[in-house]
């Protein structure tokens, strides 16, 4: 199985010299796995990028899993050039949007609107699938398995595990240390405690063992007590996870948009120095645009 990362950013796209060495592109992650099957991971403005790539290696098949909705996640579905290829067969799977009780349908019906898009999709000649999942339910993709869990982030964010032939991937999206609004005298403590408690305990399951484990890492420890409640995560939380449910590797991504890449080396570097030594056999990568791996 194989990964390649076209976009690492979080929030918003950040081009330009600042952001070179490691990438403006939001989020979005290729993964390839032993008889060729194509799985991607979100579609952020990274996924543009790879879609050029595809057009060298026609006809596409494609399984996009969206981890949410939010902007930096899905704003690259549009400019996905193989949907408007008839050979192309695209499948989209996600969560159930909460507030309206839409299928994964809904990530494109609300972007194609003609308010905020120029094509509709029935300009799309691909043929284009639809799978809303349900929660802890796993799906079969060619000779890969994709199991669910839900993270810690403000709307429903789906964690992906991928599994195939002895080897594994996990991919947080965005993801939140959990905390405990209530001080332990408050008798909603204890409840709030026990639900944080199972709620973890179901994402290092799904997390443990893993080759690759893809985490947010989007703050600082510093940074963090300001950003409480925004869904994102911390280099510090990342690599206590990882540490945590045994991953061989992690990869730290979904960067600070407004962070250049000298600040985000200092910053990664800063973290390493606090948690290290590093157990055996865990390695921690700051991941890059372009950066491709090969899981053995």
């Amino acid at each position: 199985m194989k990964l390649r990362f076209w976009g690492v950013r979080g929030s918003i796209p950040s081009p330009g010299p600042r952001t070179a060495r490691y990438g403006g592109n939001t989020t979005c992650i290729e993964v390839g796995t032993d008889d060729g099957t194509l799985i991607i991971l979100d579609g952020g403005t990274g996924i543009f990028a790879l879609a050029q790539d595809l057009l060298t290696r026609l006809p596409v098949t494609a399984n996009i899993f969206i981890t949410h909705s939010h902007w930096d996640h899905i704003h690259g579905l549009p400019f996905f050039t193989p949907l408007f290829l008839p050979t192309s067969r695209i499948r989209l799977h996600g969560a159930r949007d909460e507030a309206s009780g839409q299928g994964i349908e809904h990530i494109m019906g609300v972007q194609l609107q003609n308010s905020y898009f120029p094509v509709g999709e029935a300009q799309m000649a691909a043929t284009i699938d639809y799978h809303t999942l349900e929660v802890g339910v796993a799906v079969a993709v060619g000779d890969a398995l994709v199991e669910n869990v839900v993270m810690n982030h403000p709307v429903s964010n789906l964690g992906y595990r991928i599994s195939c032939n002895g080897k594994s991937l996990f991919f947080t999206g965005d993801h939140e240390p959990f905390f405990n609004p209530y001080p332990e005298p408050d008798p909603r403590h204890a409840n709030c405690q026990r639900e944080i408690d199972q709620r973890q305990l179901a994402i290092d399951r799904a997390m443990h063992g893993v080759d690759a484990l893809v985490h947010d890492c989007s703050y600082t420890r510093d940074e963090y007590p300001s950003k409480r409640g925004w869904g994102h995560g911390t280099f510090d939380a990342a690599i206590a996870s990882a540490v945590r449910v045994g991953a061989r590797t992690l990869y730290c991504t979904h960067h600070e948009p407004t962070r250049s890449d000298d600040e985000l080396e200092a910053v990664f570097a800063d973290a390493l120095l606090r948690h290290g030594p590093l157990p055996d056999g865990l390695s921690v990568v700051l991941a890059y645009e372009g950066l491709e791996v090969t899981l053995n």
